[in-house]
This record gives C-alpha cells, sequence and structure tokens, in this order.
C-alpha cells in the first residue's frame, strides 16, 4: 500500500479549481462541542468557502428519537438536500472548521442516502483560512431539485441490533471517544451518562486519524486500527459520543477498502443513558496474540 491518500479526500488546491463547476455542491457541515467553545453558524456567516451550503446536522435529523443528531427518514433527507439544491449525481465536498471532525459524518449521511460521489476537504476551514485562500459571506441560493434516495439501512446498527452485537461478539466494536472517557477515567460531556464501554470494544479516539485536521496516509491509517486491536479480516462496528466521530473511523476503514462496516447511530448517547445496557471500565482488553 503506497503512501497515497484516502480516495476519499480532496486537496484545498483541488477544491478551489473546482470553485464554481456546476456540478460541485460544497457542504459546510462544522458542528462543536460544547468544550471547543465554537459556533458553526457564526463562523459561516463570517466567511466560508465560496458557494458552501450550511448543513445543520442537528436540523436535518430524526426528531423523533430524543437523541442527537439520529440519522433521519430518507424522505425528509431528500426533501432537505433538495431545498438545498443537492442531488444524489452532484460531487459533494463536504468540510467542516477543525477538519476530519464532523465532516466525516455528513459524508457518511450522504452515502448511506444513495450519493455516489461525496469527499471530505482535508484541513478542514480551519486549514482553508491559514493559507489565505477565498472566503465569501454571501449565503448562495441554488435552485431546489429533486434529490433521489438509495438508502442503504444495513450500514446503521440499531440499539436492539447493537445489544446482539454486545452478547454475541459478532462484530469488533471501535469506539471514537476519548481514551479516559473510555476507561472511565474521565467525565462524560452530556448528563446523566454512565462512564465506560460496551463489553469487548476497543478504544480508536477519533484523533489520531489526522494531523492538524488532514488525514493520515493509508499505512498509517491500516496500523493505528490495527494497533488498536481491530483484525481488518472482520466486521467493525463504530461508536462514539453521539454518533458523529464514529464516521472518522469509518472514513479510516473505507479509505483502506475495508467495506464490512457499520456505524451505531445512538452510540453512547443512547447506550450510556439506559441502565439496562451492560458497561464496563477501565482500559480495553488485552490484545490476543
Amino acid at each position: 500500500m503506497s503512501e497515497e491518500k484516502s480516495r476519499f479526500v480532496v486537496s484545498a488546491d483541488w477544491l478551489q479549481g473546482e470553485l464554481g463547476k456546476p456540478d460541485l455542491r460544497v457542504v459546510d457541515a462544522s458542528f462543536y462541542l460544547p468544550a471547543q467553545n465554537r459556533d458553526a453558524d457564526a463562523e459561516y456567516a463570517s466567511g466560508h468557502i465560496p458557494g458552501a451550503i450550511r448543513f445543520d446536522q442537528d436540523k436535518i435529523a430524526d426528531h423523533s428519537t430524543g437523541l442527537p443528531h439520529t440519522v433521519p427518514s430518507p424522505d425528509y433527507f431528500a426533501e432537505e438536500a433538495g431545498r438545498l439544491g443537492i442531488s444524489e449525481t452532484d460531487r459533494i465536498v463536504v468540510y467542516d472548521g477543525i477538519g476530519m471532525f464532523a465532516s466525516p459524518r455528513v459524508w457518511w449521511l450522504f452515502r448511506v442516502m444513495g450519493a455516489k460521489d461525496v469527499f471530505v476537504l482535508d484541513g478542514g476551514l480551519d486549514g482553508w483560512k491559514a493559507e489565505g485562500r477565498p472566503l465569501n459571506t454571501d449565503v448562495p441560493s441554488f435552485e431546489p431539485t429533486t434529490f433521489k434516495t438509495n438508502y442503504d439501512a444495513n450500514r446503521i446498527v440499531s440499539l436492539e441490533t447493537m445489544r446482539d452485537i454486545v452478547s454475541s461478539g459478532a462484530m469488533q466494536i471501535a469506539d471514537a471517544r476519548s481514551a479516559g472517557r473510555f476507561a472511565a477515567t474521565e467525565p462524560e460531556p452530556r448528563a446523566g451518562m454512565r462512564c465506560g464501554h460496551m463489553p469487548g470494544a476497543r478504544s480508536l479516539p477519533s484523533g489520531v486519524f489526522a494531523n492538524r485536521g488532514r488525514l493520515k496516509s493509508l499505512p498509517e491509517l491500516k496500523q493505528t486500527i490495527e494497533d488498536a486491536g481491530i483484525d481488518l479480516s472482520k466486521p467493525v462496528v463504530t461508536s462514539c459520543g453521539s454518533g458523529i466521530t464514529a464516521a472518522i473511523i469509518t472514513l479510516a476503514l473505507e479509505s483502506i477498502d475495508h467495506t464490512d462496516n457499520k456505524l451505531y447511530d445512538g452510540s453512547w448517547s443512547e447506550w450510556g443513558s439506559r441502565d439496562d445496557t451492560p458497561v464496563v471500565t477501565g482500559p480495553p482488553d488485552p490484545i490476543k496474540a
């Protein structure tokens, strides 16, 4: 495997050269945790990549679950994407402020809904700004269009399926939360959450996959995943705090051609808030030889 980058990631140079082309849609998917002390909507208003459409992950979601930014129904997603002027046949480039934080979730979501040409901007908006690239404060207005979904429900794991996975060990579990939250040495940021992790889970903190918002090389991604005790010849389910950073692991897996993976949408917001789901504390179990 060469030092090449993921085929799902595009550079700022490439994107700047493609801006304005009719089949390109640039999507600002920025989202921040309270501790990051950043306002995604305010940052978008103050300057975004020219032509970028704001995609609010908390708005374009299923609001009936009581959980944050749950995957919306295909019909609702199609309605909202079409209203933004995005078609499933467009080339879609997703970015966030930090780079490789919230954008992989929307990359994953568009693909689950049937779009094929979906990419993540390496370096994010912070990298774009640091290089002095153009910004715009105008809110783009594209003609509403039709987004024809081809919904792949098989890529999403429900609570009941997750219970079965934990009890049977049928899939490996990769947890993108910090090592401290995984081990229960740090508190959960959301009130009412138990601390710890699912039995059998491996710790793969989301920050280990990128350097300054840029995704690591393919060999580095593979090594990082294997070092955590994940066998790439077997299926994987990804999880995190609320379903967003789990998609960073998904992006890394898909980049190295591991396609037998799913994402637990409820993640720790669901699992850790219940009193009938098994939770263990401490570091991951030793890696078997």
